[in-house]
């Protein structure tokens, strides 16, 4: 992306210096990094959002110094990544303040960095508590700056009745291999299915629930996240309109194991009671049946947002459309026929979406357009010719694409 260009955005729009009733001036835009980037390292993915994520990437990618805050599950990962980022930033001759890597209470240095006045944008990827805590910080400097936090996510998924009717146990047996991805601790992972009624939803909940007993429990990340899990786990027990309806085995020489289970419960319950609709890291996954698609429709109205939303359909069915357009306005990515754990690297893909999702659903933390986070557009105005920046001369020397009076062209 940094080759081709496009990240410069530049736009020009020539001077008209005989337009009546005025001249328009020499206008042209292109983006800049907006300084140095405060990161968080993630709890639950020690490289992809860590020291080295996409977070950091993508802020290098816009010009911008890092400073990463490891998180202090994985100490010794970070700092191995982190000395092989130094090691490339000596060896390509970049100054030495281009990253840095810090350790210590995220309550006490991550505020700390947060509030720093050198600082213009922050990337984390984490709790919801310790994400708005971010925010709050953000907010309170003398100079507020944007902070992309990822938070919460049940990433829901929709079946309709035409794929429950013809593949109900594919369906269910898929759904649990993608929820037991990571032992369910995945930023993506769809630990909530509204399924319509009757005897197909029978279907897919025992196919779902002989693959959730075949399982042997595998470990969870650290202390926090298995607490957080159990407690998840034990209100769905607890709760009086829940019903378990299977569970794999536990395994005790492993450490902070995160044992799948499952539970069901109807619509009525589900929307009487918010805890339902609660985001649990880990393996407690619910099954809510519903009467029709008008409630189908109703009940994802009604959701906070999502990272994502899945639909599982067989075709144009009735009500698709109508669920497709309640689910742009509550996810960052919708999928058909597929599931939400896997998240392509590429130029469209959007890992990101409404509030409790993330803090600012205007980009993306995965792909190419996360560089946006951490740029911003400038105009120079009559500025002159061998003063311009190389990605808006006339002479074009960096050959990339640019929009020349709202027309793109390579001149």
């Amino acid at each position: 992306m940094l080759r081709e260009g496009n990240h410069h955005d530049a736009r020009i729009d020539p001077a008209i210096p005989d337009r009546a009733p005025l001249p328009r001036a020499d206008i042209r835009l292109r983006k800049v990094s907006v300084g140095p980037v405060a990161v968080f390292g993630s709890s639950n993915f020690p490289l992809a959002f860590s020291v080295a994520g996409g977070d950091t990437a993508s802020a290098l990618a816009a010009g911008s110094p890092v400073v990463v805050k490891a998180h202090s599950s994985h100490p010794g990962t970070s700092e191995l990544v982190g000395r092989a980022v130094s090691a490339a930033v000596q060896e390509h001759g970049l100054h030495r303040g281009v990253f840095s890597l810090l350790f210590g209470s995220g309550a006490v240095v991550g505020i700390a960095l947060v509030k720093h006045p050198l600082i213009k944008a922050v990337g984390f990827t984490g709790s919801r508590s310790a994400g708005l805590a971010l925010v709050e910080a953000a907010a309170d400097r003398p100079e507020p700056i944007p902070v992309y936090a990822e938070m919460s996510s049940t990433n829901p998924v929709f079946v309709l009745p035409g794929a429950l009717a013809t593949r109900a146990a594919e369906l269910g047996e898929g759904w649990v291999g993608s929820v037991l991805t990571g032992t369910g601790q995945l930023c993506t992972s769809p630990g909530l299915v509204f399924i319509p009624e009757g005897p197909a939803a029978d279907t897919f909940i025992a196919a779902a629930g002989e693959a959730v007993a075949e399982t042997i429990a595998t470990p969870m990340l650290n202390r926090a996240i298995a607490s957080a899990f159990d407690g998840g786990a034990g209100a769905f027990r607890d709760h009086g309109g829940v019903r378990e309806i299977a569970r794999g085995a536990g395994d005790d020489d492993v450490a902070f194991g995160g044992v799948a289970q499952l539970y069901v419960t109807d619509s009525e319950t589900f929307q009487a009671d918010e805890s339902c609709s609660r985001r649990y890291s880990g393996r407690p996954a619910l099954f809510v049946t519903v009467r029709d698609m008008q409630q189908l429709t109703g009940i994802l109205g009604g959701l906070e947002g999502q990272l994502t939303v899945t639909i599982q359909s067989d075709g144009a069915e009735p009500g698709a459309a109508e669920l497709l357009d309640a689910a742009e306005l509550k996810a960052g990515r919708v999928l058909f026929n597929g599931w939400p754990t896997g998240v392509e690297v590429g130029n469209a893909m959007v890992h990101g979406g409404p509030f409790p999702g993330t803090s600012n659903s205007q980009t993306t933390s995965v792909g190419t357009l996360a560089i946006e986070r951490f740029q911003r557009p400038v105009s120079y105005q009559n500025i002159p010719a061998d003063l311009l920046p190389e990605a808006v001369r006339d002479d074009n020397p960096l050959g990339i694409w640019r929009q020349r009076d709202g027309r793109l062209a390579k001149d």
